[in-house]
């Protein structure tokens, strides 16, 4: 069951909000709106855009894609999954580009927009991200980590995980938008699209993608990323959108670390090319990071850049 969010403010101010969004008026500022989408004829596969309008950046990445119309179809109910994973500085997705997405979401029509996470509110609270959820009445579905919360799943592609155990609630919705931070991870070097999906299986099966010495042995680090790459056959999102603005690119994935500032959103729907971009970001190539080559074995997109058609923008 949904854990209960005592804090009075919190869902009365989400209450009122929503009730505005019912009566129509608007929280869409004009610099969010999709004007000109890109054409089929102009067909991108991966929007990259700079600057530091973060929820500018973010409208117009999906922009470049087609629109947010082309993914979130009207009265489709929208999981949004951010991490939240801890508070230090460039660890978690920023607030404005969650805040951009909710708003399209609700430009396109959808009934419903949906945080889903099995982290306690105090992550969703120190990060700025409940705030947001409140202000633009997106709902924050907050889980317990009870097993019975969690529907086996599968995975007949795996080569080393077999079943995965996913947030039942994710699948009572249309429309899946991933939506994490890229940054430095302790074992296999790099945290993004593929990684993030682990914020929707259980802990307890997320456990055992880590062997012992995972951080340091080169077959425990292998194991991590075939169980990464092994959930993604099995959990598809309709889109993603990655904060690169600024994140930690050492101590990851929990932080404090060196901070990287580029300034980016990239937007695609391919998560191996949006990985292996986010991973060039710092120096590494996407065939480097294993989970990102696993990825490419499963034939979950495209790991060379040079075959991927790119846009990319400075606001």
């Amino acid at each position: 069951m949904p854990k209960k969010i005592s804090r009075r403010e919190f869902v009365q101010k989400t209450i009122e909000i929503g009730l505005a969004v019912t009566a129509g008026h608007t929280l869409f500022p004009p610099l969010l709106r999709s004007s000109n989408p890109a054409s089929a004829k102009e067909a991108v596969n991966l929007a990259v855009v700079s600057g530091n309008e973060y929820a500018r950046s973010t409208a117009k990445a999906v922009e470049i894609l087609g629109g947010i119309e082309k993914f979130v179809p009207r009265k489709a109910r929208v999981a949004l999954l951010p991490n939240v994973q801890r508070s230090n500085p460039g660890t978690f997705t920023n607030p404005e580009i969650v805040r951009a997405v909710i708003r399209l979401s609700k430009q396109a029509g959808a009934s419903e927009v949906n945080l889903l996470s099995w982290l306690a509110m105090k992550n969703w609270e120190s990060t700025g991200l409940a705030k947001v959820a409140a202000e633009e009445g997106a709902n924050l579905k907050l889980f317990e980590r009870d097993e019975a919360n969690f529907k086996p799943v599968p995975i007949p592609a795996g080569k080393t995980l077999k079943e995965a155990r996913i947030l039942s609630e994710f699948y009572n919705h249309d429309v899946f938008i991933n939506m994490p931070i890229t940054k430095d991870h302790a074992g296999n070097r790099f945290t993004g699209t593929m990684k993030n999906l682990m914020g929707l299986n259980s802990p307890a099966n997320n456990r055992t993608f880590h062997k012992e010495n995972w951080e340091t042995d080169a077959g425990a680090i292998d194991h991590l990323d075939q169980c990464i790459a092994d959930l993604n056959t099995v959990l598809k999102p309709t889109l993603c959108i990655v904060d690169a603005t600024e994140f930690i690119v050492t101590n990851g994935p929990m932080g404090p670390g060196e901070l990287l500032k580029p300034h980016k959103v990239i937007a695609g729907v391919d998560r191996v090319a949006v990985d292996s971009f986010c991973a060039s970001l710092w120096g590494l190539k996407g065939e480097e990071i294993l989970h990102i080559r696993h990825g490419f074995e499963h034939k979950l997109g495209e790991v060379n850049l040079q075959n991927v058609k790119m846009r990319e923008i400075t606001l």
